[in-house]
C-alpha cells in the first residue's frame, strides 16, 4: 500500500477505538479486519459471524462472537456480548460498526428453497436492522459511524436473483433515510455498493465463478479501501469501481419495468454453479 494512501486510511481510523464487524471470517468482512489489522493493529475489533477469522495476526485485538443471523434470538445475544467487551475492554471512545453480513441465491423462485429465501431476508434486512438499532445508544453515547454494505443489485429489480436484490435496495435505503435521520447528532451512515466481487458469495448463491455479469469486478481488499476512504470524505453512498457507478447510474434512471426486463436478459447468462457428485 503507498505511504500516502495508508496514511489517509490510517487518519480514518485515528479516533476509533473500537471496531465491530459482521461476518468477518471471509470476503468484504474479512478484508475489513485485514485492513483494520495493516492499519491499526491496536484496535479493538469485535466479529459477529458463525465462524472465528482465520490467518489473522495474534497480535490484533480481536474479539469472536459466535453468531447466525439467521436464527431468531441469536442477534440479541450475539450484540449483548459485544456490549459487555465493550464496556469491559474499551469503554470509552468512538464504534465503527460494519454491517457486512449477506447472502443471495440464484434461480428462478418458484424452484427456490423457500426457507433458505426466507433465511436471506434475515440476514439481510432484520439482522442489519435489529444489530443497528441494539447498538445505537451506545454509539450515540460514545461517537461512532455506520458502514452498512449494500450492493449494486440494490439500484434495479433482479430476476433469478429476486430476493437478494430486494434485501439489498432495503439495505441501501434505509442506510440513507438513517443517515439524515442521525445527521443533526453527527452520527455519519455510508452506504456501500459493491459489483460482483470475488468472494464466497456466489458459491452459496449457487452461481459458476466468474460467469456473473460484471464478475471480474474490484476485490474485497478495493471495497474495504473505497469504503474507509467514503467515509472519511463524509459520503452516504459509494458504488466500488466505475465500472459499477455506470451500471448503477443507467439503472437507476430507467423505468423500473425496463430495468427488470433488461436484468433478466443479463443475469439469465449467469451459469449455475457445478453439483459435485
Amino acid at each position: 500500500m503507498p505511504l500516502n494512501e495508508r496514511s489517509s486510511l490510517s487518519e480514518v481510523l485515528k479516533d476509533f477505538s473500537a471496531v465491530v464487524v459482521t461476518g468477518g471470517s471471509s470476503g468484504i468482512g474479512k478484508s475489513f479486519i485485514k485492513l483494520i489489522e495493516n492499519l491499526r493493529v491496536d484496535l479493538f475489533i469485535c466479529n459477529l459471524s458463525r465462524r472465528i477469522p482465520e490467518t489473522i495476526s495474534p497480535e490484533l485485538k480481536l474479539r469472536h462472537v459466535a453468531c447466525d443471523f439467521s436464527q431468531s434470538g441469536q442477534v440479541k445475544t450475539g450484540v449483548e456480548a459485544v456490549l459487555s467487551l465493550l464496556n469491559r475492554e474499551v469503554p470509552e471512545g468512538r464504534v465503527l460498526l460494519i454491517n457486512n453480513s449477506g447472502y443471495g441465491s440464484y434461480g428462478p423462485f418458484l424452484e427456490a428453497d423457500l426457507c433458505a429465501e426466507l433465511g436471506i431476508l434475515e440476514v439481510n434486512i432484520r439482522a442489519v436492522v435489529e444489530i443497528t438499532g441494539l447498538l445505537l445508544p451506545t454509539l450515540k453515547a460514545r461517537g461512532g459511524a455506520i458502514i452498512n454494505v449494500a450492493s449494486t443489485a440494490a439500484f434495479q429489480p433482479t430476476p433469478l436473483m429476486a430476493t437478494y436484490g430486494a434485501s439489498k435496495a432495503f439495505v441501501l435505503h434505509w442506510s440513507l433515510a438513517l443517515r439524515e435521520e442521525l445527521r443533526v447528532s453527527g452520527l455519519p451512515v455510508l452506504a456501500v455498493c459493491p459489483g460482483p466481487t470475488s468472494t464466497g458469495f456466489a458459491a452459496r448463491a449457487g452461481v459458476k465463478s466468474g460467469s456473473a455479469p460484471g464478475g471480474r469486478g474490484v476485490t474485497p481488499d478495493d471495497v474495504a479501501k473505497i469504503s474507509l476512504q467514503a467515509l472519511a470524505a463524509g459520503r452516504g453512498l459509494v458504488v466500488c469501481g466505475w465500472k459499477n457507478c455506470l451500471v448503477a447510474a443507467f439503472a437507476s434512471v430507467l423505468p423500473k419495468s425496463w430495468a427488470a426486463a433488461l436484468a433478466m436478459r443479463l443475469i439469465g447468462r449467469t451459469q449455475p454453479a457445478e453439483v459435485v457428485k
